[in-house]
C-alpha cells in the first residue's frame, strides 16, 4: 500500500466516523481530530514533556492543545514560517511576552504574538511534536505529503538544534494508527512516542535524519527558501 493510499483511508476513516474535527474536510491536510485535547493531556504526562522547556511544534489544528498547553506551563515554542518561504523561517512564541496565550495558538494570532527569527537564533530544541495523517506501529510516520515537517528537522539539525537524542512526538487519533507504512526513507523523521486521547505508546528511535538530503531538492525549491540558498552557497564554497 503506498503513502498516498494510506493518506485517503485515514482520511476517509475519520469523517465516516465522525471524529475529524474543524477544518474540514479532513482531506488533503493534517486532520484535527475529537479529543486532541486529551492526547495532548497524555503528552504532557511523559518525561520527554515534563523536561522540555523548549518545543518545536507544528502549527495545524490538531496539536493546538499541545501549543496551548505548553505556553501555559512556561515553555517556550517554535513553530517554522509557512514553507520556510522568509531568512526568518521561524516563529518565536515566548509566554512570558504573551497576554492572550489562547490567542497565540493560532494561525493568526501566532504571528501577531511571537517574534519571527533566523535559525541562528532559535534556542536547541528539547522536543519536536509533529502533526501526522498516519503513524505505524514502528513510530514511522506519514505526513500530508509536503515533505516540510521532515525538511524542517533537517534544518534545525544543520545548525545543531536538534540531533538523535531529541525526543520527537506526534498526537493522533487511534484511527490514524496503522500497522505499516510504506518503507521508510532516510529524511522521514521516526516518531518516539505516539500519543491518543487514550494512551501514550513509546518506542527507541536512536537514529535520526543526520540533515538535509540536497539530491531531493531541486533549484526551485532551494531558490525559494532562504534557508537552503544559505545553507547550499556555504556547502559549495
Amino acid at each position: 500500500m503506498d503513502k498516498t493510499t494510506v493518506r485517503t483511508r485515514v482520511w476517509d476513516a475519520l469523517e465516516r466516523t465522525g471524529n475529524a474535527r474543524f477544518p474540514y474536510p479532513p482531506h488533503g491536510r493534517i486532520p484535527n481530530f475529537a479529543n486532541a485535547a486529551e492526547a495532548a493531556d497524555r503528552l504532557a504526562q511523559t518525561t520527554a514533556w515534563n523536561e522540555a522547556s523548549t518545543i518545536k511544534c507544528n502549527p495545524d489544528a490538531p496539536q493546538r492543545p499541545v501549543r496551548r498547553r505548553a505556553l501555559l506551563e512556561g515553555k517556550v515554542v517554535y513553530m517554522a514560517v509557512p514553507r520556510l518561504r522568509e531568512a526568518a523561517c521561524f516563529l518565536r512564541l515566548d509566554p512570558a511576552t504573551i497576554d492572550d496565550i489562547d490567542s497565540a495558538t493560532t494561525i493568526a494570532g501566532s504571528a501577531a504574538a511571537g517574534t519571527q527569527c533566523r535559525p541562528e537564533a532559535v534556542e536547541p530544541i528539547d522536543l519536536v511534536v509533529s502533526g501526522s495523517v498516519a503513524v505505524d506501529t514502528a513510530g514511522n510516520r506519514i505526513g500530508k505529503g509536503e515533505g516540510y515537517s521532515d525538511l524542517e528537522f533537517a534544518v534545525l539539525r544543520a545548525f545543531g538544534l536538534v540531533d538523535d537524542t531529541t525526543p520527537t512526538a506526534t498526537t493522533i487519533h487511534a484511527l490514524q494508527r496503522i500497522d505499516a507504512t510504506p518503507e521508510r526513507a532516510p529524511h522521514d523523521v521516526p516518531m518516539e512516542f505516539v500519543v491518543t486521547p487514550e494512551r501514550v505508546e513509546h518506542r527507541s528511535h536512536g537514529e535520526k535524519p543526520d540533515g538535509i538530503r540536497w539530491g531531493l531538492l531541486d533549484e526551485t525549491d532551494i531558490e525559494e527558501m532562504p534557508v537552503l540558498k544559505d545553507l547550499a552557497e556555504n556547502r559549495t564554497t
